[in-house]
């Protein structure tokens, strides 16, 4: 154990050889929660008693974990940052929550969120909690909308988290705090029990802070194997470097591309087949094509109650609710027809390719609050390629800037195929200490 920072790699390595106890690792997420979520926000409902409650058998025992506040925990409050929800208690588990209950991790409690799990990009400062602060600069925006899971995990706070993402939602805030966000091919995960916000895109995802914890976590749910595929190593895959986002999006941060290329030449020294690429379409028309699907569907789940209680709302949510009355049958066919365009695009894109390896978002962790820094942060991604047509995603970190703020890219592969994913995030993780620095 790394001073109250284990990997749960490690964690289940100390308790199988007797170093460890469960009840030491459970003990220090508590601590480190009482210690610095007065600064953060990241946890949003504290669970101390179910937490230490939890039977100690299954493999992710003694593993303590959190959740965004939008899925349900039967007994615990389910609010998602919102006065809509004021006093609401969840009266069942999310089918996810059952599936890690099951594994023996002990469920810390409820996680900070953007009111709805969605927005703008914007931060109002008009919620019922705090946004969370980002750990490695308190004056930097986490990442939406997992605002709380990336920063939990980040401190020690717990060691996993589980999020939820439509365009972004859980790899921004793995980006944002130095951590690993996965989406799983559509379905994979049940969202079941979460509130929805797109209901064609959402998918729950976990945040870790190695790829190889991510690869525990989902083994321990799914009965796969990706932790071992993953072992493989990165050599013969074949690797396509998007480096352009393409028309109407920035160029990337020059330190984020600087990292980009110093990890590549580290996996053409472990072996992996790298050529350049370009995406099908550029990622700014797959982001108008979702803004259009998410801004609809969400304005259709939540239309009674912009229609009777609006004042209630915060000013980002309310935003996008009014921008999806707007939309008409006619944008919204459009846009699910071009994704169908795009996704078929893709399926014979993997014809010549294994993974693609891209900028996740194009800047560095903005300031919080500053605009348009973190709307930018937000919409200004390569994230929504991956949403649009339900492809499997994975963001980790590649270094840190000069001022110290995390730098990552991003994995995508085809539906089905994560063992080519985590193989080479595991390769690079192997291969490079990024791993070894936290924030102070």
């Amino acid at each position: 154990m790394q001073s109250g920072f284990p990997t749960i790699a490690s964690a289940l390595a100390g308790m199988a050889e007797g170093r460890v106890k469960a009840a030491d690792i459970l003990q220090a997420c508590l601590a480190r929660i009482a210690a610095l979520n007065g600064t953060l926000h990241a946890v949003h409902y504290l669970d101390e008693a179910g937490a230490r409650a939890t039977r100690t058998t299954g493999p992710l025992a003694g593993i303590p974990w959190g959740i965004k506040d939008n899925f349900d925990v039967a007994g615990l409050p389910c609010i998602a940052n919102s006065r809509l929800r004021a006093g609401r208690i969840a009266a069942t588990d999310a089918p996810l929550v059952t599936m890690l209950r099951q594994t023996g991790a002990p469920l810390l409690g409820k996680l900070a969120t953007w009111e709805y799990g969605t927005g703008t990009g914007a931060e109002h400062f008009d919620l019922p909690n705090p946004p969370a602060r980002n750990p490695w600069d308190t004056a930097r925006f986490t990442g939406g909308s997992s605002t709380g899971a990336g920063v939990a995990v980040a401190t020690g706070m717990a060691l996993f988290a589980i999020g939820s993402d439509t365009t972004g939602s859980v790899r921004l805030p793995a980006a944002a705090t130095g951590c690993c966000g996965v989406l799983m091919t559509p379905g994979v995960l049940p969202m079941a029990g979460g509130l929805p916000n797109t209901y064609s895109m959402d998918r729950p995802g976990p945040i870790t802070w190695t790829a190889e914890d991510a690869a525990i976590v989902l083994d321990a749910v799914l009965g796969s194997h990706l932790r071992a595929a993953g072992s493989a190593g990165a050599k013969g895959l074949r690797v396509a470097v998007v480096r352009d986002p393409g028309a109407g999006l920035p160029a990337a941060n020059a330190e984020l591309a600087a990292a980009l290329e110093k990890g590549i030449s580290v996996l053409a020294g472990l072996g992996a087949r790298i050529t350049d690429a370009q995406l099908p379409w550029p990622a700014s028309t797959c982001l108008d094509a979702a803004r259009v699907i998410g801004a609809a569907e969400s304005a259709s789940i939540h239309e009674e109650e912009l229609a009777k209680t609006p004042e209630l709302m915060g000013a980002a949510l309310r935003d996008k609710l009014l921008a999806g009355m707007g939309v008409s049958a006619v944008d919204y066919l459009a846009a699910q027809r071009l994704r169908c365009a795009f996704t078929d695009a893709m399926e014979r894109f993997w014809d010549a390719h294994d993974v693609v390896l891209c900028f996740g978002t194009l800047h560095l962790p903005p300031r919080l609050g500053v605009e348009p820094e973190s709307s930018n942060y937000t919409m200004e991604t390569m994230l929504t390629p991956a949403s649009l047509a339900g492809l499997p995603s994975l963001v980790q970190c590649t270094g840190f800037s000069e001022g110290g703020l995390p730098l990552h890219w991003q994995i995508m592969t085809r539906q089905g195929q994560e063992v080519a994913m985590f193989r080479l995030a595991m390769a690079f993780e192997a291969a490079t200490d990024w791993r070894s620095r936290r924030p102070a």
